[in-house]
């Protein structure tokens, strides 16, 4: 008989029909009841694929094993909560660390040299008037990275590329890493003139990214958050960015995603994006491919591919 497996969200068109070929899926988003989906499942669903599951979720789900996220943060499942009712973890990590660097590079660029405000002027017929005018670049700038793992490792390569210097924060200082460590976030800001976050969401790291740590940064500081919105205070970056009291900022993620403060609408000194560090058709399609990967392991009784809990 075939493995009930609940879908918590819309997932990648290739990963839904390998998950249709081995599992009886019951899609959790489409429901119009999801009560009595949940109820009517609760006796068979061993699997869970996709994100947002908390423990009152796990608790209505007796039988559940597996956990199998979609994407490299797990943030959205209550981890601790899978590890004491012994169900298992995985996410999707590596498979995204290139489309992911690609894109903090991009922003950055876009940021410094101002290039979506350059489209908008030659589209609005007002090169003719004159020249747009002189910006920044990278070269000979320093970046200090919050959350130097495997993505920012894969940031701090390509950025050395541009001929910047890197130093970085995080709960400890790495052996074997050719870069300047700082053990207080807002000094290594100080001594920046970029600050790239891209360190895991959750409770341990919400507004790590303080007024003071932006203070920090400075009016000349440019920021790009290709993380989770919830590690900065986006009120007091707003404020500061409007003000002039931060130089820039280049986002990909906001606290209340997809929904984005009217505010920064208005300001020349930021870019936005809608979340789409990983939006490629390789690394998508390689993210589904290891979430059925990592589910297929598990009820073969093999080792996980990439287990968090």
């Amino acid at each position: 008989m075939a493995i009930d497996l609940l879908q918590t969200h819309k997932l990648l068109d290739s990963c839904e029909a390998a998950l249709a070929e081995r599992f009886t899926v019951h899609k959790l988003h489409e429901a119009l009841d999801r009560a009595a989906l949940i109820a009517e499942m609760a006796p068979k669903v061993r699997a869970i694929a996709g994100g947002n599951v908390d423990a009152a979720l796990m608790d209505s789900l007796p039988k559940l094993e597996i956990i199998a996220n979609f994407g490299v943060g797990y943030d959205t499942i209550d981890a601790a909560a899978a590890k004491a009712r012994k169900i298992r973890v995985t996410n999707t990590p590596n498979v995204l660390n290139d489309a992911v660097a690609e894109l903090t590079v991009g922003l950055m660029i876009a940021l410094a040299r101002r290039i979506p405000q350059g489209d908008r002027f030659v589209r609005e017929g007002r090169w003719p008037s004159g020249n747009l005018g002189l910006f920044s670049e990278l070269t000979g700038k320093t970046a200090g990275i919050l959350g130097l793992g495997r993505i920012g490792k894969e940031i701090a390569t390509r950025l050395q590329a541009m001929k910047m210097r890197i130093v970085y924060h995080g709960r400890h200082r790495q052996d074997g890493v050719p870069y300047v460590y700082y053990d207080d976030l807002a000094e290594m800001a100080r001594d920046c003139d970029w600050l790239v976050i891209i360190a895991p969401g959750g409770q341990g790291t919400q507004r790590i990214v303080s007024r003071k740590v932006l203070e920090a940064l400075g009016p000349e500081g440019m920021l790009v958050n290709m993380a989770r919105g919830t590690l900065i205070d986006e009120a007091a970056m707003l404020e500061m960015l409007q003000s002039g009291a931060l130089g820039g900022a280049a986002l990909d993620v906001f606290e209340n995603e997809p929904n984005v403060p009217e505010g920064f609408l208005a300001l020349d000194n930021v870019v936005l994006a809608p979340h789409q560090g990983s939006a490629t058709h390789q690394t998508r399609q390689a993210m589904g491919a290891l979430v059925v990967a990592n589910l297929d392991a598990h009820f073969a009784g093999d080792p996980l591919l990439s287990a968090v809990v």
